[in-house]
């Protein structure tokens, strides 16, 4: 690496870990959350910088880099406690309740027959209960866990994973460092799959990685890890592998069976369906062999609290508060169902159309849009976009994660509007000029022997 075409890019990537580590140390928490305005933007003009520096580092070079930075971007977020999100305690308790030899789905955290498992760590006493990250049970006991009087939420694979990470520290910072160790193994894979070095960065360096993936330790990278694995085995014709893999990935978070249209592309094309139903079977048989030794012991309540989140998250009749831009265009009532026609649409288009050489072009179309019409108001969900990105190259569907986050900070319908609407915009705007490049190209591809002009190939 000349110091030319390499330090700057070093140096790009030395100020983003740096803002990182303050971001997640000085910059705010969910209870005080103005500073993280100005540290996200930061950390994001940060990131862009050190993306177009590193289309000047020679490939050789670019992968150790790389590595050597989401190395770093995942350890920062080890530096404090989750400051953004409680979902992490929720892990510790799962994974402790099944260590006791209890399924998870059975009782809710402030049960009275789970009260010996309680510890100071999820159940603080003595603080007065006012940090942004504690509430009162029924009964008034302090606590760490979010929605302390339901069920769990999360699928088996989750599960299993709280499981196993139990015995390394049993409290926080274990499910913390097991998100820094999903993380980079994700970026270890996206290096290996060939993509190319530089899309792996959009992964590794990305500033949701630190936030996200390992402060905040959510287990969509476990999810993340499993489908990016998944879909290079499918690209690569082995669709028992790749369906194992995808079905384990939406055992883990269901949100990437949003992905599944993706991996089957090509299925309504006419050609052979052999190898798009062994996939789909194997994804299917993972997922129900996941759930089956959950659901013996625990019957129905395997389901946990999905519906009841469902309703709360604003997706029922009843309440409804996502779908905003939608809901620009089409009564309210009609909202979700405009949104599954839309989905439905793609999805066919993917089933139809997709490149069963590239799944992850069709999964990325399809998960992005699921999220731009569902308006979902979590940032960590857009986890999924960001690998996928990485996998395909199309760097725009980013504002897709971003309008979660902004929607997170600042909450309300019409951020909601504005957010997913600038998302929107960005996709459709840089499809629209890409468009219009490769036009430009074959133009030039068909003039250029008569004027003597040799086109230059696009080689995005």
């Amino acid at each position: 690496m000349t110091t030319r075409t390499g330090l700057p890019c070093v140096f790009a990537l030395a100020a983003l870990v740096a803002a990182l580590a303050l971001t997640v140390t000085v910059g705010g928490t969910l209870g005080g959350r103005t500073a993280l305005y100005g540290w996200y933007a930061l950390d994001a003009v940060l990131f862009a910088l050190a993306l177009v520096l590193l289309r000047r580092v020679p490939a050789r070079r670019a992968a150790p880099l790389v590595l050597a930075g989401s190395v770093l971007v995942a350890a920062v977020g080890l530096l404090a406690p989750p400051r953004t999100s409680d979902d992490a305690y929720r892990y510790v308790w799962d994974g402790r309740v099944q260590a006791a030899g209890i399924s998870p789905y059975v009782y809710a955290p402030d049960d009275p027959a789970l009260f010996r498992l309680r510890d100071g760590g999820l159940f603080p006493a003595g603080d007065g209960c006012r940090g942004w990250d504690e509430r009162r049970t029924a009964a008034g006991d302090c606590t760490r866990i979010n929605r302390p009087a339901v069920h769990t939420i999360y699928p088996p694979v989750a599960e299993a994973w709280f499981l196993a990470v139990h015995p390394f520290g049993g409290g926080v910072r274990g499910v913390q460092g097991a998100g820094a160790l999903l993380a980079v193994a994700t970026t270890g894979v996206l290096l290996f799959s060939g993509r190319g070095s530089r899309r792996a960065a959009v992964w590794g360096w990305c500033p949701g990685i630190t936030v996200w993936a390992v402060n905040d330790a959510h287990v969509d990278t476990l999810g993340a890890l499993l489908l990016v694995a998944g879909l290079g085995r499918v690209a690569r014709g082995r669709p028992v592998g790749g369906g194992v893999l995808t079905g384990a990935a939406v055992a883990a978070k269901l949100l990437p069976a949003l992905a599944l249209p993706g991996a089957l592309s090509g299925l309504l094309s006419g050609r052979p369906v052999r190898r798009h139903l062994v996939l789909a079977g194997a994804a299917a048989g993972v997922f129900v062999l996941a759930y089956l030794p959950y659901a013996a012991r625990s019957g129905a309540a395997v389901l946990g609290y999905l519906p009841g989140y469902l309703q709360e998250e604003g997706y029922g009749q009843e309440h409804l508060g996502r779908f905003g831009l939608l809901r620009l265009v089409v009564p309210d009532g009609w909202a979700p169902w405009a949104a599954g026609a839309v989905l439905a649409g793609v999805v066919l288009w993917v089933l139809r159309c997709g490149d069963p050489r590239r799944p992850w072009r069709g999964a990325l179309v399809v998960t992005g849009t699921a999220l731009l019409v569902v308006a979902p108001a979590y940032p960590w969900y857009g986890l999924l976009v960001v690998a996928l990105v990485a996998l395909d190259g199309r760097r725009e569907w980013l504002a897709v994660p971003a309008a979660g986050q902004v929607l997170y900070l600042a909450g309300g319908g019409a951020v909601q509007q504005v957010a997913y609407g600038a998302a929107l915009v960005c996709v459709l705007g840089v499809a629209w000029w890409r468009r219009l490049r490769r036009r430009a190209v074959v133009r030039g591809a068909v003039d250029g022997p008569r004027t003597g002009v040799t086109p230059v190939p696009d080689r995005r």
